[in-house]
């Protein structure tokens, strides 16, 4: 008897010991970026989805869902650009991205700062920040490799923009040598469905095999990273439900949103698949899991008119558009042990803000240079930051037509008239106002233009835009 009691004790003791040094051990880092998934798309964000994303929602229920995070811009390569540097993307010229890196060499990112504190940093899936393109049967520099990840797997941008072929670290996996005709699908706009362009893909690469393909090497990463005694941090962009929207035969039909939906139904079985693989290898008690979207959908009116389902939940607007269904992201961070389960946040974050949490959370001192626009939001993650202290000065984005909006606290004030992105706005007739100004708060849905009722106010935010945006970082030095 006496013997089983000093092996219960000893049992107990290594147990204790065994939580303390998993509570000690920095924790693995997952981040999942869907592309042109939709505020409204999630159960977990709008009960009224026509599209089952069990396996999403269960990452929410076990962690804190954000209902006010933005991306850094409601197009795909900004919104990147942002979330990696921790810099607004209106600060450079992100245009350049097809033949040149957007990140400068030297410059802090999410992933060499985790690198530089003892990860095994990975990234598998869409890049487009740009590599130094000279030929695809040379190296392409300036990519992942070059800006902190260890490894690379992935492709240059979205699998609608030519030419289609994989990248291993630096090097095309097959040269892009053969040609692909256009497509599009019957019954959607021009830029949805099974919508790509003509032009080079490698031999052999089939568009639908991409998203599992990427799966597939998220798991080889952590399976991998499980038998190294570091820390691992895993970027995995997924190229959907961005065009082309190719559902696999097993999810065809099996959503109430058409392509889109059985498309995103994918999207939610391949997360799925991470997260068991996390379960497997014994790593997902010890894994911060961040799962967001890099804009807004490609969801018109007459697409809610038709299937019922409302991919913006109820705010205004699409991709590209200021408007708070173009930026405004389903986030969520799943991180056992630090982040109450079910817990909800409305503090205002955005995309550049990883950087600054990451930073506070290893206790690195950003320097000058590094993360100019960042914030950190570890005490929201934690439980510490109460409601109704902001987290972050006002938040500041750029739309691909120059628009310019801010947000500070319940205001919203846009230089502009209309949509500034993808949805269509009325001409305005003279005497209209010249920019918009809403409450968030009063009209989450933007239809009350208070620029007129309210000039002071609208005066007070465009003086603090321009500001910021003559500046060169709002994080304090």
């Amino acid at each position: 008897m006496k013997h089983l009691f000093l092996l219960g004790a000893v049992a107990l003791l290594c147990s204790a010991n065994d939580q303390s040094e998993a509570a000690d051990r920095a924790p693995n880092v997952v981040l999942i970026l869907a592309d042109d998934l939709g505020y409204g798309d999630l159960g977990c964000y709008n009960p009224d989805s026509k599209i089952p994303t069990p396996e999403i929602d269960s990452i929410a229920a076990a962690g804190m869902r954000f209902t006010d995070a933005h991306a850094a811009g409601p197009l795909c390569h900004p919104s990147r650009y942002g979330l990696m540097t921790g810099q607004y993307p209106f600060r450079i010229d992100v245009s350049r991205w097809p033949t040149q890196p957007l990140i400068g060499e030297g410059r802090m990112t999410v992933a060499s700062l985790l690198r530089d504190r003892g990860y095994r940093t990975a990234m598998v899936g869409k890049w487009h920040l740009g590599f130094e393109e000279r030929g695809y049967d040379k190296e392409l520099r300036g990519g992942p490799v070059d800006r902190g990840f260890n490894s690379f797997f992935g492709m240059r941008a979205s699998t609608d923009i030519p030419p289609y072929f994989y990248i291993r670290d630096r090097r095309a996996v097959a040269e892009p040598t053969d040609r692909i005709e256009a497509n599009a699908s019957d019954g959607w706009s021009p830029i949805q469905g099974a919508f790509w362009r003509e032009g080079g893909i490698a031999p052999g690469l089939e568009l639908e095999d991409v998203l599992p393909r990427f799966t597939e090497e998220a798991v080889s990463v952590i399976e991998t990273s499980a038998k190294d005694s570091r820390p691992f941090f895993l970027y995995l962009a997924y190229t959907g439900p961005h065009t082309p929207w190719l559902p696999a035969e097993t999810h065809r039909g099996k959503s109430g949103a058409g392509m889109y939906g059985d498309f995103t139904m994918m999207i939610d079985a391949e997360v799925g698949k991470v997260m068991a693989a996390l379960e497997r290898v014994g790593e997902v008690k010890n894994t911060m899991v961040i799962l967001a979207s890099d804009n807004g959908p490609v969801w018109y009116a007459k697409d809610v008119d038709r299937f019922g389902h409302d991919s913006a939940g109820g705010l205004r607007g699409m991709k590209g558009d200021a408007w708070e269904a173009g930026h405004r992201m389903p986030f969520l961070v799943r991180w056992p042990g630090r982040v109450k389960p079910g817990s909800v946040s409305g503090q205002t974050i955005g995309f550049t803000d990883l950087l600054a949490t990451f930073a506070e959370l290893h206790g690195v001192s950003l320097g000058k240079g590094d993360g100019p626009d960042s914030f950190s939001f570890l005490p929201v993650l934690d439980g510490r930051q109460p409601e109704k202290e902001r987290v972050r000065p006002p938040l500041v984005m750029q739309t691909g037509s120059g628009v310019m909006m801010i947000r500070d606290g319940d205001w919203k004030y846009i230089d502009h008239p209309g949509s500034g992105g993808f949805s269509k706005s009325p001409k305005p007739a003279k005497g209209d106002p010249r920019s918009q100004l809403y409450n968030l708060r009063q009209d989450p849905s933007e239809s009350r233009n208070l620029s007129e009722k309210e000039p002071d106010k609208a005066e007070e935010l465009k003086h603090e835009l321009s500001r910021i945006v003559k500046g060169s970082r709002t994080r304090p030095e």
